[in-house]
């Protein structure tokens, strides 16, 4: 999640201003961008037990090892509680899930080696610490009681706020970890069309990406757990929206909905004030009941921009949140489905004419179905694999019409061949990990900890 803004921004005066503000993330093709953020769990090797924020192997001591590759601290409270680099930056979620959110990056050849230098910090810094770092997309041995939770302003609020509005958002902010992208768009009609197209497809990326099988220690009976998670954690601002789907919809129809999901907070110096629940519309008209008589600052919307979850999420860009974090391989592997299907024209138009039919019940039911089955889920009378083999084609014609080359003359398919392999099989990563827990793991998770630490 986000750090606090850097600067105050300018005062809204007007509704359009934020519709404006979205749409001003339009640009042409020539400047389109790849940005990846991956989360990740920190543990000491020595118990496999979840990182403090302070101590001489905590978060803290984590964050200030990797100020040594030119990262800068950004404090809050006087907490170190993210650094920054080269439009980079590094964040904590609410459990010390370690996040890095990439720069904005012209190829995947990019984003790979960003990953790859990103992990060799971390590795480098965490072996002087006794402390290894892993991506699942949920934590297969702590209990929410066993992890610790970080200095943020924001996290105390959602915390006390949560719980009021489902049963799993505590799980949500504490044990979950994921691998995303963000991409751009050209105009409002390439926005909708991409927004349309990601919105339908995330349960194949769900599918493909499906990872965390088990909880507290045991199997829950999911291959993606959480993805579970995220269908009762506030249903004010998760899931499926399924209005991106309505005639008319626009950039406008986005920001009245997001003015209609409820607040978490306001940032005013240096702290976090609580405004859960309470309305940006009448903020907007200077009625804020957490800050009476002052009207918002561009940074407020931004900030209340991030508090929302769908799977497909707006911003001045679109960014993809349907995946499980995993293996190194598929971190690479993320933003390359997605780049090959929404950044080449016909890549779009084929991805489009696939999902163009399918109805609103229809998606929800995969979008439900997905978590427990898998890529043997079964949509239109054939398995989810079937599709995602399809989706993947698209998008490997996609990147070979990109053509951009890494200096060996490689092309940015090559990313995708491990997504393959999956589909081919019909069988989740979650699979593996079931098989290894029922056979040479011995009916336990603490294995998990050595063999996919990165």
């Amino acid at each position: 999640m986000s750090a606090p803004p850097s600067q105050k921004g300018a005062p809204i005066e007007d509704r359009r201003q934020l519709v404006e503000y979205v749409a001003s993330g339009s640009k042409p093709a020539s400047e389109w961008r790849i940005g990846t953020e991956h989360e990740k769990f920190a543990y000491r090797k020595s118990d496999l037990r979840p990182l403090p924020y302070d101590g001489p192997d905590g978060i803290r001591a984590m964050l200030l090892g990797m100020t040594r590759f030119g990262w800068q601290p950004v404090e809050e409270g006087g907490h170190v509680i993210a650094l920054t680099k080269d439009r980079c930056n590094i964040t904590l979620e609410p459990g010390g899930q370690f996040e890095l959110s990439g720069a904005p990056l012209i190829s995947l050849h990019d984003t790979c080696n960003e990953v790859n230098e990103h992990l060799d910090q971390v590795k480098a810094v965490g072996r002087e610490l006794g402390v290894a770092m892993m991506g699942m997309g949920f934590n297969p041995k702590w209990t929410r009681d066993d992890i610790p939770w970080m200095p943020k302003g924001r996290y105390k609020i959602m915390r006390e706020y949560m719980p009021k509005k489902g049963t799993m958002g505590l799980d949500m902010m504490l044990r979950t970890c994921t691998v995303q992208v963000n991409l751009d768009y050209g105009s409002e009609d390439d926005m909708i069309k991409k927004f349309r197209v990601s919105l339908a497809l995330q349960p194949i990326a769900t599918a493909l990406f499906a990872n965390s099988p088990f909880i507290d220690g045991k199997p829950n009976g999911l291959l993606s757990y959480r993805s579970h998670v995220w269908t009762d954690t506030d249903n004010d601002r998760c899931g499926d929206i399924p209005f991106v789907f309505d005639i008319g919809f626009t950039f406008e129809r986005y920001v009245d909905w997001l003015l209609d999901v409820p607040m978490y907070f306001v940032y005013r110096d240096g702290t976090y004030i609580d405004a859960s629940g309470q309305s940006f519309r009448d903020f907007l008209d200077g009625r804020l009941p957490a800050l009476p008589g002052e009207k918002p600052l561009m940074t407020d919307w931004v900030d209340h921009m991030t508090t929302v979850f769908p799977e497909v999420r707006l911003k001045r860009f679109l960014e993809m949140r349907g995946a499980d974090g995993g293996r190194w391989r598929r971190l690479c592997a993320l933003p390359a489905l997605w780049t090959g299907l929404l950044y080449d024209v016909s890549a779009l138009d084929a991805a489009w004419d696939l999902v163009r039919d399918w109805t609103n019940e229809e998606r929800a039911i995969l979008r439900r179905d997905v978590p427990r089955q898998g890529l043997q889920t079964v949509f239109r009378r054939r398995e989810v694999k079937d599709i995602a083999q399809e989706v993947l084609t698209i998008a490997r014609a996609g990147l070979k019409s990109r053509a951009k080359r890494d200096t060996w003359g490689d092309d940015e398919a090559h990313f995708l061949d491990t997504l393959f392999a999956i589909a081919e099989t019909g069988e989740s990563p979650a699979h593996e990990l079931l098989e290894l827990y029922h056979g040479r793991w011995g009916g336990s998770v603490d294995p998990a900890f050595e063999e996919l630490a990165y």
